[in-house]
């Protein structure tokens, strides 16, 4: 993101272990892409190219529904994975305990629903190799084909939730000294990453008041620009994670989810469409609300 401001504000390493977990998210979905070597060497010598200028991959079950089905599922699994958490380290997102019986509920249900979209994608597995001979004409090669067992162990959707340590929380039968240096180097990364964590979520606020701020204002004729109705329902959605993903007891972010609901009360998508004066004066709202925001590097 583009956009303001100096310097973001630290945060001590204070301990968050009692308010918060960590999670981790990982998937796997084959993707049924195969590079085709000998015409990856035709497309180059054609062109006098040297060889892995270009390479040429190829779709080996064609346009398949039901293994777009799973692919899409799970992209989509994995953006509402990021939504509902906040950033933390590699790997690994940070699930604040309000989130937690939300989070685990809706996760448990993708993870149902993704195998049961493999199982169907996998009952019609050898027909779409079947198919593929004709679809593929010179470019099918049975043997790029692997076993069903093969392919379902391709397929894998797993959540883990690990606690998160107390900062500074070193017991190792260590020297004392050696001890300090790892609790002050593990305060300083406990810090920036429950900065990170922090700054995330300010900038999902800056980002869904500029958008709203941007589309409420007019054109350079005065027309109305367009809008659609999740304008107002990403902002609803920010309050809403401001609401179980303030750990920190930060009291700006605070004030500023109960500025956010006040702005919001009563407002529609459709009333903004409809009545000037609302539209104006939600835009009003929203432009001091950013410009009451900390300065972060956002």
């Amino acid at each position: 993101m583009n956009a303001l401001i100096q310097q973001a504000p630290q945060i001590e390493a204070i301990s968050i272990s009692s308010s918060a977990m960590l999670t981790e998210h990982t998937q796997g979905v084959w993707t049924g892409r195969k590079k085709d070597k000998r015409a990856s060497t035709q497309v180059n010598n054609d062109n006098n190219a040297d060889a892995g200028v270009a390479n040429v991959y190829k779709a080996l079950l064609g346009s398949s529904p039901d293994l777009k089905a799973v692919q899409s599922f799970a992209q989509n699994a994995r953006k509402s994975h990021y939504s509902m958490t906040l950033p933390w380290s590699t790997g690994f997102q940070l699930l604040p305990i309000a989130q937690y019986f939300s989070y685990h509920e809706q996760m448990t249900a993708f993870q149902v629903e993704f195998y049961r979209l493999v199982d169907v994608f996998m009952q019609g597995y050898s027909w779409a190799v079947v198919q593929a001979k004709s679809k593929l004409g010179d470019f099918f090669n049975q043997n790029e084909y692997p076993t069903e067992d093969a392919i379902r162990n391709k397929f894998y959707f797993n959540v883990n939730y690990v606690p998160l340590p107390e900062a500074g929380d070193f017991r190792l039968d260590i020297g004392n000294e050696e001890r300090a240096t790892l609790e002050s180097h593990y305060n300083d990364y406990y810090a920036k990453q429950l900065t990170s964590a922090m700054n995330h979520l300010w900038n999902k606020v800056y980002d869904v008041l500029t958008k709203m701020s941007e589309r409420l204002d007019y054109g350079d004729d005065e027309v109305k620009k367009v809008f659609r109705d999740s304008l107002i329902t990403n902002v609803i959605d920010v309050v809403d994670l401001l609401t179980v993903c303030n750990v920190t007891k930060d009291s700006q972010l605070e004030k500023m989810r109960t500025d956010l609901e006040t702005a919001l009360r009563g407002v529609s998508a459709s009333g903004l469409r409809e009545d000037e004066g609302l539209r104006r004066m939600t835009k009003r709202s929203v432009d001091e609300m950013i410009n009451s925001l900390p300065n972060l590097k956002i």
